[in-house]
Parts: C-alpha cells; sequence; structure tokens
C-alpha cells in the first residue's frame, strides 16, 4: 500500500511518522492534482485540509484515488452529496469527525447516556476546547456528539467553543439535572491519536469498500 498525505501541516506530519514507523511509503502533497492519475488510483489517499480546499477537491479526490480517508471537518452540510459522489464513482470512503478510538468510545457512551437520561429532567449541554489554529468551531466531534444527544433526546443542544493556545482537543458532554450533573469528557494529550485512527482506516481499505463512517466499523 502507498498513501498520499493530503494536507502537510501538523496532522500530515504527525501521519508521516507514524507511516515512517510501519514503513508504509507515501507521498506528502499540499495540492492532491499534482499527483498523476495512474499514481493515484494505487494509492489511499488521507486528506487532512480544510473545508473550503476538501470542498474544492472531493470530486478530483473521488474521481482519481483508489480509496480515501477523510479528517477534515466543516462540510457537513453537503455531506449527502459527497456521499453520492463517491458512491457514483465506486470509490470506498472512511470518514470521521475524529479518528481517536477514544472519542468514538465516547461517541457509543453518550448514545447510551442520552438514552437514558431522555426522559429524565436533564438539560444537555457540550464544551469543546482546541488550540487557536483550528478553523472551524464547533468542531466536527462536537457537532457529532450533538447529533447523537438530540438523536436521543430530542433536545437542541448547547455548544459551547473555546480556542486558546495549543490544546490538542477536549470534549465534555454534561447533562445537567436538578440535584446532580453528569458529565462524559474524552481529553487528547497530542495529535497522534487522531493520526493513528487515520491509518488504520487507510489499511482498512484493503478489506472493505463503500462508504462508511469510521464509528460505524471499529464500536
Amino acid at each position: 500500500m502507498k498513501i498520499v498525505i493530503s494536507g502537510y501541516g501538523k496532522m500530515g506530519h504527525m501521519i508521516e511518522s507514524i507511516l515512517i514507523d510501519r514503513g508504509i511509503e507515501y507521498i506528502p502533497t499540499e495540492n492532491v492534482a499534482e499527483i498523476d492519475t495512474a499514481t493515484a488510483k494505487q494509492c489511499v489517499c488521507i486528506d487532512f485540509t480544510t473545508p473550503d480546499a476538501f470542498r474544492s477537491n472531493y470530486r478530483l479526490l473521488a474521481d482519481r484515488f483508489g480509496a480515501v480517508i477523510v479528517g477534515t471537518t466543516g462540510w457537513n452540510d453537503i455531506k449527502d452529496e459527497v456521499i453520492d459522489y463517491f458512491k457514483s464513482r465506486g470509490t470506498t470512503m472512511i470518514y470521521a469527525s475524529n479518528f481517536s478510538l477514544g472519542v468514538n468510545v465516547m461517541f457509543s457512551l453518550v448514545a447510551k447516556a442520552s438514552a437514558l437520561l431522555a426522559n429524565a429532567g436533564y438539560d444537555p449541554y457540550i464544551v469543546e476546547m482546541h488550540h487557536k489554529h483550528k478553523l472551524d468551531a464547533p468542531s466536527g466531534t462536537a457537532k457529532s456528539l450533538a447529533q447523537i444527544v438530540d438523536n436521543a433526546t430530542g433536545a437542541a443542544t448547547q455548544v459551547q467553543s473555546v480556542r486558546c493556545g495549543e490544546i490538542a482537543g477536549i470534549h465534555t458532554v454534561g447533562f445537567e439535572g436538578a440535584n446532580d450533573r453528569i458529565t462524559i469528557t474524552h481529553e487528547a494529550f497530542s495529535r497522534k491519536g487522531f493520526a493513528q485512527g487515520a491509518v488504520e482506516a487507510a489499511l482498512m481499505t484493503e478489506k472493505i469498500t463503500g462508504v462508511h463512517e469510521f464509528k460505524d466499523i471499529i464500536i
């Protein structure tokens, strides 16, 4: 397997270090259009770019690459359009608002807690904290958590975003009751967990096809 790293920023460099440790061939690029079609078709592209870049490039990714791993967030409003296009091209895509195994476990825990508390008089809320360089707010992970809570409770969950320093990522889902408060928190110590999950997803494309959300194939 050969992997193209699309977006050669901090996440791209973290992915690069994991690929080097595992002895996996890779090509880093800031411009996926520069990868020739014959090479691209033999590669899995891991995309950690920007919302605008992904919106501009997703058709090219689906047209050229053997499979695509999408860690970029901020495109949920065109999610159906993107998924339909990948399906029409027969290109495998695995996407996630967060590729961390711990966060995906959190998704499962929050779904269970939300179902148990749906009619128990608790008000849900979400607080997410990230580094000051992060472009989207709320984070894609926070939006996924809010959707999980809202689907179970019928609430319109409030999300508060903090952008400060070099925080890798902290997400807290709280349920505020009259007599107590329940919180579920995930804190990332670095970006390495996200990168490892994305690489694992890339390796999965050797065995699975189609379009999948990461949480649906690991939890």
